[in-house]
């Protein structure tokens, strides 16, 4: 979880995701408060009147000492002076009061993240009515935050391209710091290392300038990652190095941040294996965590331990830190503890100890299949449609508009030069801000690109899993029927997957080069058949283009006449060739033939297969208002012809 802005008093206290043992301590005095509920009910309730009587400065000022301390009283004080004051108070005093309630529920991570999203738009939505642009900026860069941490990354870069203008506009160094802070986490969540450093190094020499030591140190840690994941160790090394002097040297108080510093350096001596060093160092960010908030809350920090330990074959002691680090991970119900019960899992298997490997194994490999399983349900394809669409329409819409500006500024400029010469240098100051405007346009439009991409490459490698998952299930199947229909689903996710690993690897985003398509995809299915050595694919077609929802319905045709083919028309091993050929007849027409030279249909036999497939084949050909036709000589031709410009 990447780390908000709290208010003073608490912005060296760790969040749940970077320290996770905060949520463990919060869960205690839960728990402790729920069994003394009977006895403190009535003390609670007065409490809360008491606080909501006061004046609203007093309530928000309250708020901000308690942000990290009280656990029972808290939203519902928020919630009571929210219902009072929304329609009353300045918009000021409500944004602050929806800011507080949102660092409240990113604190304590004990409720879903849509609550501090809910309460971070509520207080960009008052700001915004104040026309303060400093508040402004910070509340969209926040609100990145909030979206970042629940992986909504097109929202997040939104709304992080919303606050860099404001902030530069204000010739705010601070804010536009921090703003390339969130972009750097952003782009290490796109598997971008090179950018995230990028934007990093932005981030620290801003930080730099103004002498924000803390800022440095945490915009460091991007570069650490960073350089780790690219394998360049020496750079990983000296920026790890650069954030334990400065915490030593200028910031002794933020030790969180040094118990950091020390585990990202133990990982890339993981990596280098350097054990001992490893060792050294998450050893040491262990016992910074115990000596500042005790052995208990330090318990996870066991598991790096654990790792290095097992890395340096000394298993029976590495088993002894994972139980330790496991039981804390597991009152936290955290996800990350699949990879803890696969190292220890490991350990045991050192050991011969078969049965408590198999134990720990099972436990991973069940943490994990959930993680996937909730991954793919997340996948959700309208979605990444309407991005693919609607992200390409805000752009072209934000560059007409700003193209629009441009030549009205150039005409004012224009007319003014005409009538007094005398003024051209506020001429050449338009011309000069304009350039820049269409500059901002071009960067903004590039990482639009990128972002589109990205998303097409995630989607390709989700349907791979998918692809994954269906054949592991399928290896577990007897029943050869089923398994023929698992297969079969499997060829027909892996022909959308090939659309969507085109569309990121060409130029053109909107389009698929057909042929190389049949190409990669009859390659596929004859994998997956193991038929390379007996039956060939041929394209007999020209290069030709299609726009994705036509290329995805005819790609999904081919696969089901594909299959069938391959299937039926080839038996005993008997060797053949089936020749693909698409071509446009004119702008609206499409023709499609698939023809084999195998055995053909016999006289009066039965139907083979469920009849699943040729249904699809004949709901897609509707779609794209098309007609087939069958031909069975010497083999079996299948033409089809589509209607583009009435397709349904």
């Amino acid at each position: 979880m990447i780390q908000r802005s709290l208010p003073v008093c608490c912005q060296k206290t760790p969040y749940k995701r970077q320290y996770p043992n905060v949520v463990l301590i919060v869960a205690i005095v839960l728990a402790f408060c729920h069994s003394a509920f009977s006895q403190t009910n009535t003390r609670s309730s007065t409490q809360i009147d008491s606080i909501t009587a006061m004046p609203l400065d007093s309530v928000l000022s309250w708020m901000r000492t308690n942000v990290y301390l009280n656990t029972t009283t808290y939203p519902e004080i928020g919630l009571k002076i929210l219902q009072k004051i929304e329609k009353e108070e300045a918009p000021v005093k409500v944004a602050e009061l929806h800011e507080e309630m949102a660092n409240w529920y990113g604190y304590h991570g004990l409720f879903p993240q849509d609550s501090v999203v809910y309460h971070s738009e509520k207080t960009l939505e008052y700001y915004q009515k104040t026309g303060n642009n400093t508040k402004i900026a910070d509340s969209f860069r926040v609100l990145a935050i909030d979206y970042l941490n629940q992986n909504e990354l097109a929202k997040a870069q939104e709304l992080v391209f919303k606050a860099l203008p404001l902030f530069e506009a204000l010739e705010d160094e601070q804010g536009m710091a921090k703003v390339y802070r969130v972009l750097a986490d952003l782009h290490e969540k796109m598997l971008k290392p090179e950018a995230s450093i990028k934007y990093a190094r932005q981030a620290i020499a801003l930080f730099k300038k103004s002498g924000n030591h803390s800022g440095t140190c945490i915009a460091l840690f991007n570069v650490i990652k960073g350089y780790t994941k690219l394998g360049e160790y020496d750079k990983a090394y000296k920026a790890a190095d650069e954030c334990i002097a400065i915490v030593n040297n200028k910031v002794p108080d933020e030790i969180f941040v040094l118990i950091r510093a020390y585990s990202y350096r133990s990982d890339i001596s993981v990596r280098t294996k350097d054990y001992d060093q490893a060792l050294a160092d998450c050893t040491t960010a262990y016992e910074l965590a115990v000596n500042t908030v005790g052995e208990e809350r330090a318990a996870t920090y066991r598991t790096a331990i654990g790792n290095v330990l097992k890395f340096q074959g000394k298993y029976t002691e590495a088993i002894g830190h994972f139980e330790v680090g496991i039981a804390a991970l597991e009152k936290q119900e955290s996800e990350n503890t699949w990879e803890a019960y696969q190292q220890v899992s490991e350990c045991y298997e050192q050991l011969s100890d078969q049965e408590n490997a198999l134990l720990y194994y099972k436990k991973s490999v069940a943490i994990k299949n959930k993680v996937m399983a909730d991954k793919l349900a997340n996948l959700e394809s309208e979605a990444v449609i309407k991005y693919e669409t609607g992200k390409k329409d805000v752009a072209l819409a934000a560059q007409t508009v700003l193209l629009e500006e441009k030549n009205k500024t150039q005409q004012l400029m224009i007319g003014i030069g005409v009538l007094l010469l005398a003024l051209l240098g506020v001429v050449f100051f338009f011309l000069n801000k304009s350039r820049k405007a269409t500059s901002v346009i071009a960067a903004k439009n590039d990482e639009n690109e990128l972002l589109l991409k990205e998303i097409h490459h995630r989607v390709k490698n989700n349907l791979e899993l998918v692809k994954s998952l269906i054949s592991l299930q399928s290896a577990q199947l007897e029943d050869s029927a089923t398994k023929d229909a698992m297969i079969a689903s499997q060829n027909r996710v892996q022909s959308m997957g090939i659309i969507h690993q085109q569309l990121y690897q060409g130029t053109n985003l909107g389009s698929i080069e057909m042929k190389n398509y049949f190409v990669n995809l009859g390659e596929g299915i004859l994998d997956t058949f193991n038929a390379e050595n007996k039956v060939k694919i041929a394209c007999a077609m020209d290069n030709l283009e299609l726009d994705v929802d036509t290329a995805v319905p005819i790609g999904l045709i081919v696969n089901e006449l594909l299959t069938n083919a391959l299937k039926y028309a080839f038996p005993k091993n008997a060797k053949g060739q089936i020749e693909i050929r698409l071509a446009k007849l004119d702008a609206q027409t499409l023709t499609l033939k698939v023809t084999d030279n195998g055995v053909g249909k016999q006289q009066g036999s039965a139907p083979a297969g469920s009849g699943f497939g040729t249904q699809l084949v004949s709901l897609l050909t509707k779609q794209l208002n098309g007609k087939m036709q069958e031909e069975v000589e010497n083999g079996t031709s299948v033409s089809f012809e589509f209607k583009l410009d009435i397709a349904a």
